[in-house]
């Protein structure tokens, strides 16, 4: 049950309010930005919720259970606030969203309402309309571990056990030029082998995409160039002469494993497991059926 603040509750109970709505959004990458419906800004609990941003909130409902909630904030883009870029890129994507009803007359009366995430944004001309969703949507997702041949690790947890930070696993280079929106020319690389990066984890330390990460899907070399293929296009291309530094990638396969890593010991799949063309055979006269290890 919500307990409501001493001076907020009879602030409220006085029939003229004073109040607003206020967020303080943290995204993935620990940048924290407040903002508020307020024309005036506002300081509380450590963080400045800017009014210079046209904020509004959409009608919310609220019911019992664990029905999946959502409701919708719209703003204006401002070069001090929320920058188009940054949508763009995915700077916002499941960034946590603390709501916050304040008496703006005195910030010291304030309540948390609700945590959400941002789910779906949407981009029209000068200004964004973003999807506030309850953590309940999280209950839909598969829970648990799946049983298969491949590792179900990420390479470099404390499951997987494998140092990235060690020189033979990672890299750093710059951007030459830029083929199209998947397809980077980039140098630094020269000493690493084909498709050692496949699959691996590329993130930007100078540039625009400062912070940011992407997905390989292809590591090539052709004589001295060096070609990487990121798994989704870029919404925004980098520009050549951005920096980056690079991990390795993992197929998740038990030889990858074995001959890529030599971190067998901490395998977390089950590569002894029969496929399927094996579970829906039958036994006949001529297999031999000896306990042996199907997969070496």
């Amino acid at each position: 049950m919500r307990t409501i603040p001493a001076g907020l509750k009879a602030h409220l109970d006085s029939g003229a309010t004073t109040v607003c709505h206020a967020w303080r959004v943290t995204r993935r990458d620990g940048t924290v930005l407040g903002f508020t419906e307020h024309d005036h800004d506002l300081v509380f609990g450590g963080t400045l919720f800017a009014a210079a941003t046209g904020f509004a909130a959409s009608e919310t409902q609220q019911a019992a259970g664990l029905s999946v909630e959502a409701s919708d904030v719209a703003g204006g883009f401002s070069s001090a606030a929320i920058r188009e870029e940054d949508l763009i890129d995915g700077r916002y994507d499941g960034a946590r969203v603390e709501v916050f009803l304040v008496n703006w007359a005195a910030v010291d009366e304030h309540m948390l309402l609700r945590v959400q995430e941002i789910g779906e944004v949407t981009r029209t001309a000068g200004d964004f309309r973003a999807e506030l969703r309850s953590f309940t949507h999280r209950l839909g997702r598969d829970q648990g571990r799946l049983f298969g041949r491949r590792c179900d690790a990420t390479l470099g947890d404390g499951r997987c056990g494998v140092n990235l930070a060690s020189g033979a696993y990672r890299g750093t280079g710059e951007i030459l030029s830029v083929a199209d929106a998947t397809h980077l020319r980039v140098g630094g690389l020269s000493g690493f082998a084909a498709g050692f990066f496949r699959y691996g984890v590329l993130t930007f330390t100078s540039g625009r995409h400062a912070g940011m990460t992407v997905d390989i899907d292809g590591h090539v070399v052709d004589g001295s160039a060096v070609d990487l293929v990121l798994w989704l296009p870029m919404a925004r291309s980098p520009e050549a002469g951005d920096a980056f530094a690079i991990v390795a990638g993992c197929d998740k396969a038990f030889s990858t494993c074995r001959a890529k890593f030599s971190n067998t010991i901490n395998f977390q799949g089950f590569p002894h497991i029969p496929g399927s063309d094996f579970a829906y055979s039958y036994a006949d006269g001529e297999t031999v059926h000896d306990g042996r290890a199907l997969f070496e």
